[in-house]
Formats: C-alpha cells, sequence, structure tokens
C-alpha cells in the first residue's frame, strides 16, 4: 500500500511559493515535484512538465494525489505542458481519474504558471485545452497571484454538442422540462427549484437548473444524481443557480469526477450563456461561487469571457512515485 509524503507536513520540508523556480531551486531529485494552486478555492495539483520529467499514468496518478486525507488533496491534477500550436498545453485529470477537456479556474492557473516561470511574457498567451486553443491576458499582481481574463470560447448548444441521449431532441436544450430526468418531484417541493433545465457545452457538459436560494438545495443527493443520469452518456457537470438581480447570480456546483467544488468556471461560463438564453440575466453578470466571484460576459455572437484570479499557495515534493512505478500503490 503506497504511502503519500508530501512537503507541506512536518515530516518533510515545507517551502512558500516564489516567483520562478529554477533546476537548481528543485527541493528533490527522487519525488515529483509540484505546484499547488487554486481559483477560487477550486484547488488542483499542477507538474510543470517543463521541467519535470518524471513517467507516470496521470489518470492513476490523480485520485492518490486528490485525496484529501491520504494525498496532497485538490479537485484533480492538471498537467502544463509544451505545445506546438500554443504558448503551453494543459490537460486536466478530475479527482477520480477521468480526463476532461476543460477547467476555467484551472487555465488561469496554468496562464500564471507560464508567466511566472519565465515561458512567457505577462500580457496575452494562448492555452492549448481539450476544447481548443484559448486566448487569455495575464496580469501578474505579485510572484504567487495573478489576474486572468480568458476567452473561454464560444458555448455549443445542441444536443449532440453537450451530449444527451434523445434522439428526439434536435434542438438546444433551454429551459426544457426536466421531467426527462424522471419523476424527481420531491426534489423541486423541497429545493425550490425550476422543474425546467438548460444545457450548455464549453467545451465540456454542463446543465443548469435555477432555484429560489442555493442555500437549500440538497446538492450532494442530487448533484450525483444528476451527474451520471443515462440522459447523459458522457457525465455532466451540474448547477444550481439563484437570480439576484440581471447583474448578479448565486451559483452551487456538482463538478462531474469530483463533486461539490468551490468554484467552476467553465460552469459559470455555461450559466453565463444561460441566463442570457433564458431572458434572467445581462450581457455582464458577476457569479457568487461558494470560493468568491467571477466577471462573466457574452453578447450572445461571440465567445464567453471570465475574469478572475489565480493563486500559487506552495511548492512541494510527493515521494510516492516510486511504489507507484513499482505497482505497490495498490491495497
Amino acid at each position: 500500500m503506497i504511502v503519500v509524503r508530501c512537503q507541506f507536513v512536518s515530516k518533510c520540508i515545507y517551502r512558500r511559493s516564489e516567483a520562478k523556480v529554477t533546476q537548481g531551486e528543485r527541493i528533490n531529485h527522487k519525488g515529483l515535484s509540484f505546484i499547488k494552486m487554486h481559483g477560487l478555492g477550486n484547488d488542483y495539483i499542477y507538474i510543470d512538465r517543463f521541467t519535470e520529467s518524471a513517467s507516470f499514468d496521470p489518470a492513476v496518478l490523480a485520485p492518490l494525489l486528490a485525496d484529501r486525507h491520504r494525498g496532497i488533496g485538490g479537485d484533480g491534477l492538471i498537467l502544463v505542458e509544451p505545445s506546438n500550436k500554443a504558448t503551453a498545453r494543459m490537460r486536466m485529470f478530475n479527482a477520480d481519474g477521468s480526463e476532461s477537456e476543460m477547467c476555467g479556474n484551472g487555465v488561469r492557473c496554468v496562464g500564471h504558471i507560464v508567466v511566472s516561470r519565465g515561458y512567457a511574457a505577462a500580457g496575452d498567451l494562448t492555452i492549448e485545452t481539450g476544447r481548443g486553443v484559448l486566448g487569455m491576458t495575464v496580469s501578474p499582481v505579485s510572484s504567487k497571484v495573478s489576474q486572468v481574463r480568458v476567452d473561454m470560447g464560444q458555448p455549443l448548444l445542441h444536443p449532440d454538442d453537450i451530449p444527451v441521449n434523445s434522439a428526439s431532441m434536435t434542438d438546444s436544450i433551454v429551459d426544457a422540462a426536466a421531467s426527462v430526468l424522471g419523476d424527481h418531484s420531491a426534489w423541486w417541493d423541497s429545493s425550490s427549484l425550476d422543474s425546467r433545465m438548460t444545457c450548455v457545452s464549453m467545451g465540456n457538459p454542463h446543465v443548469i437548473f435555477y432555484c429560489g436560494d442555493t442555500e437549500k438545495v440538497p446538492l450532494e443527493m442530487i448533484g450525483p444524481l444528476v451527474e451520471n443520469h443515462t440522459f447523459f452518456p458522457h457525465r455532466v457537470n451540474v448547477h444550481f443557480v439563484q437570480c439576484k438581480s440581471r447583474d448578479r447570480v448565486k451559483m452551487v456546483t456538482w463538478e462531474r469526477g469530483s463533486g461539490p467544488t468551490q468554484a467552476c468556471g467553465t460552469g459559470a461560463s455555461a450559466v453565463c450563456v444561460a441566463g442570457r438564453l433564458t431572458g434572467r440575466t445581462n450581457e455582464v453578470i458577476q457569479a457568487e461561487l461558494p470560493g468568491g466571484e467571477l466577471e462573466l460576459s457574452w453578447d450572445m455572437n461571440g465567445p464567453v469571457f471570465m475574469s478572475g484570479p489565480a493563486e500559487e499557495v506552495f511548492l512541494g515534493v510527493w515521494q510516492g512515485l516510486g511504489s507507484l512505478l513499482s505497482g505497490s500503490h495498490g491495497g
């Protein structure tokens, strides 16, 4: 059985984030170097593949590192890699090891890493993701924090782009009856949920439900049921949204493959789109998430733009890679 050790515990050396890390400054020669970052509390373990050359299977590694009791702890694993199409490439793995196309909070943190490590100058750059190459503007606030504005791309609305299992649905799923998910009237009665849903793809699938009060939504009951419903063959990110005004929403998220999360950037982008399509919100909104606020905008023709922070928490070295490679991580 694998023993997971990381640098923020007293058994190992701990050091705070620095503006740049050179090969000579790396803490350990045998472990796996990582960067812990978050965007509004949506936290991931980042591996800088510009400098870290260790071999591993990220689908196997992600659950081990993301374990909040026996690992480093996080919503998943993100690899920052060289790219021949953009400034850098991002690959994202959820806490359950499944690979996802995109993470809005994660891509902001990737932008910070690329600039803070000197791979690109501050300002405009591009990141290759599972949904294509995205542009962004990185504005460093300090050596550990950047404010990042991301072109999230155009939303996809056709049922085949979500995708959903319904041959009868040939048009966008906007304010559609949620009865296709089965008879769950108890949900609506206890949670003041609107019994209609809107589906949006931001390169990854999202379903949005509106409600009177997000605090009353039994997220851990409804979230996994909707995420894994057969209507969504690739599973789905689930969002519950309270419109506080035409310029401000409050939302909670059950993230596909990770569960409740402090923030979801692609989800907030999808909520911005859903609000415009259903006439509930304006072009520019502030989204209140458990971890903080994001600004979103969509003019109904072009891409969605998202602005928010990216914060580096600490650097570390994970010492379990040797056991993982030898196959001794099983119980």
